[in-house]
């Protein structure tokens, strides 16, 4: 299903008219590379668990979105993206939101849920990012590296089609700018009122443990760490059993 939000046309994984509207919603924010498609059927498994309603969607640029309307992003994107979330969970009339973020999607749902509290019921996160880190910067540029070298341009390409090099760059020239090294949203954390899970890889590529010792210092709400050994950035992925175990637990608990 596609939605238009500020003329752009933004692809929905489900129709949310089929939703129980009386049942919390869980809405997942795809990282910098991703798109609908890419959660495979995470999303679904919470969703038997939980018997909540699953939503997904390919922000404007990703997937089968509209392709982007600029050329650059300014310091401000990430927020930027929290406001459109908050319209889009006003378009959709969605109550009961639960937020289930990765990487940059995680840094928006903590965006979204300290903006827009009285929106948000609960946020769980997956390497979220609250400020740069020297870690981060280096696995920006070794990805660089391999789009350049490897076939990760034509894996990115089944899922993004002509918007592939746009999405490639856009992430890179973002957090590489000499603009962006300062960027850092922790002032606005303590505007967090609900509960959230906290889930990193010990060996994230892209962020160290200071990030989730500063959301979960800093939320207002109660917010649990949950630090997964011997797993990267993607905990969804290489450890989709403890991921999924843990936020049915937290999402049953809200």
């Amino acid at each position: 299903m596609d939605i238009f939000i500020d003329a752009n046309r933004i692809r929905l994984s489900d129709d949310p008219k089929s939703f129980n509207h009386s049942k919390p919603t869980i809405l997942f924010l795809h990282d910098s590379l991703g798109c609908i498609e890419l959660w495979r059927n995470f999303p679904n498994k919470i969703k038997e668990v939980t018997n909540c309603n699953v939503l997904s969607y390919d922000r404007q640029g990703y997937g089968k979105s509209d392709g982007f309307s600029q050329t650059e992003r300014d310091k401000d994107y990430l927020k930027t993206e929290a406001n459109i979330l908050a319209k889009l969970i006003d378009i959709l009339r969605l109550k009961e939101v639960i937020l289930f973020g990765h990487s940059d999607g995680g840094t928006i749902a903590l965006l979204t849920a300290a903006l827009y509290p009285e929106k948000i019921k609960g946020i769980i996160t997956e390497g979220a990012h609250v400020f740069v880190e020297k870690q981060t910067l280096q696995g920006v540029r070794e990805a660089k590296i391999a789009y350049k070298t490897t076939n990760l341009k034509d894996k990115l390409t089944k899922y993004h089609y002509k918007n592939t090099e746009d999405v490639f760059i856009m992430w890179t020239d973002t957090w590489l700018s000499p603009q962006f090294i300062d960027w850092n949203i922790e002032s606005y954390l303590s505007q967090i009122e609900c509960n959230s899970l906290i889930i990193q890889g010990e060996n994230d590529e892209y962020g160290t443990l200071a990030q989730v010792h500063s959301i979960v210092q800093k939320t207002s709400g109660k917010s649990e760490p949950f630090i997964i050994p011997n797993i990267g950035h993607t905990p969804h992925k290489e450890a989709t059993e403890l991921v999924l175990q843990k936020t049915t637990n937290f999402v049953l608990n809200l």
